[in-house]
This record gives structure tokens, sequence and C-alpha cells, in this order.
């Protein structure tokens, strides 16, 4: 059914922008007109009455009615509290009406308050708030739109919309359940959720649109990774096939590529690389210490043949001129500089990016983009990569995947051995013990600090604050805040050199330190789960027991109790829906807080996992890929 230009006008004032927004415009409530069958205490409908007397009690202003209900041969009291004159008219002497309210028994007699006058009994009505439209005009747009052959013509099922088709025009029984809780029956709940979650990912996968590719990459990958010194886990040889199955399609791949942290992502990059050759791989990362970690590894552990260039803010333009224009490059791995810099994209065939989340996503598009290949007919584009290792909940990755395919590493090639302690100042002569006992055995601890300088609003010592405390007391204390400009050197000495590293959050991304056992991190109240995780991943890298210290003047804290039981960043990412729920991925506009009416991101996976199931069911049938 085509809606209207005047429906459709109606909508928009309450903010419904097509039939499926509106199907989840519920009633805030509903009201009874039908007749009472009989009458029981606590029972809401509608009676016929006759009005025998009324009795105004001045000073209270309230009106007392005193009226016979002919089909129960009963009599019933009605109070009306700040009564007005036009009162008396309504419910004068002899009339006969139809009044609506809840019956109560009490004191030997029937009585309403507050009755309602209605001049049409046999319905429930659907009551609806809004500022923008009268219910009533709601109410009549419903009965219209709102039907279950319009719905299933959406694409919803027949059960659903059978389910959300009652919601605006209620039948008794489900009025009756609707009034044993004043709420709506789990069912219709379950389909309001349904629904809100298929209108969503049909709007989300209008933004996801399909491409050819610029080069079908199929590039021989196997004797690298034959030649590494390690073996690869079961989950990075998966994720290995399977971007090697997305490099060899005509369509051009985008995938996020999720593991926790050290997982090995660098060997499937590099992987990724090796299948691209001849053709050029681009990748980005977040920090020019990651870039240049990243680059290390390349140049560790590809093949001669495979030459490989690192542009940061530093790398002067006629480096890049003959380097890449000459054609001697076939891996770039830069910063955000690579945005900044003009090079060859012709024969670039893919484009990576580390640290995914830390881009926004104008900036991961630019790269994108500058790297396209118009023609008058098509628009080409290179594979795209994505990778993270801030793994999101799967509720989220499920709703993701509508925009981009998802692949998980989720083994590790190091077991992690990470005990996580909450500590408070009581626990700090023990913490001191601790990291004389670890520096003693060569290896290195890093303290962690929110704050650079001090602050009267906060009740921990600031980065400035506690140098004063651990150069006096210990050698080869290292610092550095993030905003200094030789940052990556002090990070690089201290990974040599050092005993101590005093930092901010900015070691969280990627920076290998092979020797940090233990990472102490200031008021971890105050960070998110992801970023604690993060930061606690610095440890044990490469086998080695870790320690991470939790110092918070909130010991008691649930939410810093749920995370010291989880290494895994799958289950930190749960804990962090838990208690951040989901944010809106459509718009990017929010990173958390509620994005959904009804659906719940942390225990509806199930109504998600049915309605995808649906969507891929009826897409697989109708065709839903679209190639520019």
């Amino acid at each position: 059914m085509k809606i209207t230009p005047l429906e459709h006008q109606k909508l928009q004032k309450i903010g419904c922008k097509d039939l499926l927004s509106f199907a989840i415009y519920v009633p805030k409530s509903y009201l009874n007109t039908c007749l009472l069958d009989s009458l029981e205490n606590n029972s809401i409908g509608a009676v016929s009455v006759e009005i025998h007397s009324l009795d105004f009690i001045r000073g209270k202003n309230i009106l007392k009615i005193q009226a016979f209900m002919p089909k129960f041969e009963k009599f019933l009291e009605m109070v009306i509290f700040n009564a007005k004159s036009f009162h008396k008219n309504i419910f004068s002497t002899g009339k006969s009406l139809y009044v609506l309210g809840k019956i109560e028994y009490r004191f030997n007699k029937y009585t309403i308050v507050q009755p309602k006058i209605t001049d049409e009994v046999g319905k429930i009505v659907p009551i609806f708030k809004s500022t923008a439209l009268k219910s009533s005009v709601i109410s009549e747009l419903a009965q219209k739109l709102i039907i279950q052959k319009n719905l299933i013509n959406e694409g919803i099922p027949s059960n659903i919309a059978k389910k959300i088709e009652i919601l605006f025009h209620p039948t008794k029984e489900f009025f009756k359940e609707y009034q044993k809780t004043i709420s709506l029956p789990t069912p219709y709940m379950n389909a309001l959720k349904w629904v809100e979650i298929y209108s969503y990912l049909k709007d989300l996968s209008k933004k996801r649109r399909y491409f050819n590719a610029k080069y079908i990459c199929k590039g021989e990958y196997q004797t690298f990774i034959k030649s590494l010194p390690f073996s690869l886990t079961p989950a990075q040889n998966q994720t290995i096939e399977t971007i090697a199955k997305d490099l060899a399609q005509p369509i051009a791949a985008k995938r996020l590529i999720m593991g926790d942290v050290g997982c090995g992502k660098t060997i499937v990059i590099l992987s990724a690389v090796m299948m691209a050759y001849p053709q050029k791989s681009v990748l980005m990362a977040p920090t020019t210490i990651l870039a240049r970690q990243l680059y290390e590894e390349a140049q560790k552990y590809l093949p001669a043949e495979i030459k490989t260039k690192l542009i940061t803010t530093d790398t002067k333009d006629v480096e890049i001129h003959k380097d890449i224009f000459g054609e001697q490059v076939h891996f770039i791995i830069g910063t955000q500089a690579l945005l900044y810099r003009d090079f060859q994209t012709e024969d670039l065939a893919l484009v990576m990016s580390d640290e995914q989340h830390r881009f926004g996503t104008k900036q991961r598009h630019q790269l994108e983009k500058s790297t396209e290949e118009k023609t008058s007919e098509h628009t080409k584009k290179p594979h795209v990569l994505q990778f993270s290792a801030t793994p999101i909940p799967r509720t989220m990755a499920m709703l993701n995947s509508s925009l981009i395919d998802v692949s998980y590493i989720k083994d590790i090639p190091f077991k992690k051995d990470i005990t996580t302690k909450i500590i408070d100042k009581n626990d700090f002569p023990s913490l001191i013990s601790h990291i004389h006992s670890e520096i003693n055995e060569n290896r290195q601890i890093a303290i962690v600090y929110p704050l650079v300088q001090e602050s009267e609003s906060f009740d921990y010592l600031s980065l400035k604050e506690g140098m004063i405390f651990w150069k006096k007391h210990f050698k080869n204390v290292y610092v550095t805040s993030g905003q200094d400009k030789d940052k990556e050197q002090i990070l690089q000495d201290f990974r040599d050199n050092g005993n101590i590293l005093l930092a901010t959050t900015l070691i969280e991304v990627g920076i290998s330190l092979p020797k940090l056992s233990s990472i102490v991190i200031v008021a971890p109240e105050r960070l998110g789960l992801a970023t604690l995780h993060q930061l606690r991943g610095r440890v044990s890298r490469n086998g080695l027991k870790g320690y991470c210290f939790l110092y918070t003047n909130t010991k008691d804290s649930q939410r810093l109790k749920d995370f010291s039981k989880h290494l895994s960043g799958f289950d930190i990412a749960e804990l962090d829906l838990k208690y951040r729920n989901s944010g809106d991925l459509l718009m990017g506009e929010r990173q958390s807080g509620a994005e959904f009416k009804f659906f719940n991101m942390s225990t509806d996976e199930q109504i998600l996992s049915e309605v995808k199931d649906h969507i891929h069911r009826t897409s697989r049938v109708a065709g839903s890929k679209f190639i520019d």
C-alpha cells in the first residue's frame, strides 16, 4: 500500500519516516470501552449507569454521585475530586450514561474514582502520546496503515506482522494480558524488537555498496607462511584463507578482522600483502611507533623481492617520488601522513588500516577514495581490510556485518598468564615490593596516569606529581605524557634500557615491549573497559608471567571486579556492552548509550540472529547485491 503525501506528512510530524518506524510507535496505554461482563474488584472497563443523586462537598470540591447499574442490579458510587460546576450537569439526576474506570469494591460498596464518560462502547482504544498530533488522529492513521498485509509487503513475516497489528488494533485477549502488568506481553515486545532491528538493518544495508575490484589478487602466499620460524594458530590460518577467497573475487572486498591483543594480526597483514603481490598494498597505522613497528616486522619476515616503504610526517617528498613513483615499492606503511602525500595508486590493489577504530570514518574513506579508479561506466575500488585489536560485542558485530564482512582471530600464539588485582593505597607497600622483585629479574613496569598535570578536583596524583616519587626511589625511570615531541624515542629507549615507564594511555595501542611484565593503572574507574584491556595487553606479550594492578579509590567497584575476572577481549567486549550499551552504528554520532527503543544489545542476540536469517533467506531469493 502506498502512503499518500498527506499521510506521510502526518508521520513526519510524529518523527516516523516510513511504515516500519510507525510500526514501533506504540500506544502509551489503552482505554477499554468494552462493557464489563462481571463485577470483580479492580475491574477496568465500561458500565451503564443511571444517576440517582448528587452530593457536592463544599470547601473540598468533591462531588459524590450515587448511581445504579441495571445490568448487575447493584449501586455504584462515583467520586470526582476537584469537581467543577459542569460536572453537575454531566452527571445530573435521572441521566443514563456509560462510564469508564476502575471499579473497586470496598466498605461494602462499588466505587469509581474520577470516572470518564464515553459515547462509544465495545472497543479497546489505543492512546498515543504526542504533542504534534491528537491521539485520535494517530489512531485513525494506524487503523489504515498498520495492518498485517502492509507489514508483510514491507518484508515482515506474517507471525510478527500479526502481533504488531494487534498492538494497534487491540483485541480483548491481548488487553487481558496487558492488564496483568500494565505492560506489553513478552511476545508482543519481542515482535517490536524484531521490527525495530529489521528496519535498522534495512537502513544499514543501504549504506553498503558493492564495487568491481581493481585487481583480482591470487598471489602465492603459502610459501611465505611455510618460511616463518613459527607455526600459525588455527584462527590465523582460517582468517588468511578467508582473505584469500575475498581477494580472488572480482568484487572489491571489505572486511573487518578482529583479534584480541597479541593474536598475531601482523602475520595476517603480511600474508595479504603476498596475495596482492606484484600489485601494491598500503597500510595506515594510527601512530608512528606502530607504523615503524609494522615496518620492522615486514622487513624481518617478507621475502626480499617485496620492497617496503615507511611514510611518516618526517618522510621527505623526494624519497616518496624516488621510491614509489619509481615503482620499486610493493608495500607502503604509513601514518595519517599517507592522506596528505601524493603517491601513485594506479597499481594499488589492497588498502588496509590497523587499529581501525582509531581513525574516523572520514579518514578511512579518504584513503579508500583516493585509491579508487573511475571510468565513464564503472568505479573500481581496491580490496579493503580493516584490523582491530579491540573486539566488539557479538551483537554489534552481527549488526556491523550488514556494512562489512567480519572475521575473528580468537586464538593467541602465546597463552597469556596475567593476574589482575584491584588495589588501593593500603596495598602500596606490597606493590613496591613486587616492582623491586620484577626489576631484579630484568623485567619492566609501566605505570599509567590519567592526568598529566595536578588537578584540585582529582583525588589521584598526576603524572608530573608521581614522577617525583618514582625517580627518587628507582633508577632508569622514563617519562612521557604523549604530548612531548620525542615520545617515540623515549618509548624506544625505555624498551632497550628502562626499568619503569611513567606514561598516559598512549601506550594503549600496539607498541611491543617484550620485557614488560607489570602494568599499574591509576584511576581505572575513569577508563573504558576496552582501554583497560588494551593497556593490560601490553604485558605478557611473549608468554611472560604478567601482572595488572588497578589502583583505585573505589575498590568495591563491580565493574572493575568483573573486568579482573576476564582475560579475553571478546568477553571484555560483552562486559563493555553491558555497562555502556550499544552506541549508534548507523550515523556514528554516539559511541555508547542506547540506540534502540526496544531492542537490547546485551540480551536480544537471538532476535537479531532470527532477523538476519530471515533477511538472508529472502534476499537470496530476490538477489540483494548491487555492483556499481
